[in-house]
């Protein structure tokens, strides 16, 4: 069993790119169902945009490879760009 907490101190990956996606800000949660529906990652940092974050980048769940000890591996593909959250 992983904590949340455990999971937040690890890099996320995707495997399509090898690119790092950075570390899990949020979980969102099916609390009717009790899974699981993505994690939310912080947006990239924008340098010449005075330092500031685009949106959050949303990973459904499904597309998590694998859980590892130091590593989270996705998979997201130029056919499923990771979404970016509205709020």
């Amino acid at each position: 069993m992983v904590k949340i907490s455990e999971l937040r101190l690890r890099d996320v990956i995707n495997i399509v790119d090898g690119k790092r996606l950075g570390t899990i800000k949020d979980i969102e949660i099916d609390v009717e169902a009790g899974k699981i529906k993505a994690l939310v990652l912080p947006g990239t940092a924008r340098f010449l945009g005075f330092l500031t974050r685009s949106d959050e980048v949303i990973v459904p769940w499904e597309k998590i490879i694998r859980i590892g000890v130091d590593v989270i591996l996705v998979e997201l593909n130029s056919f499923s760009q990771p979404k970016r959250s509205e709020t």
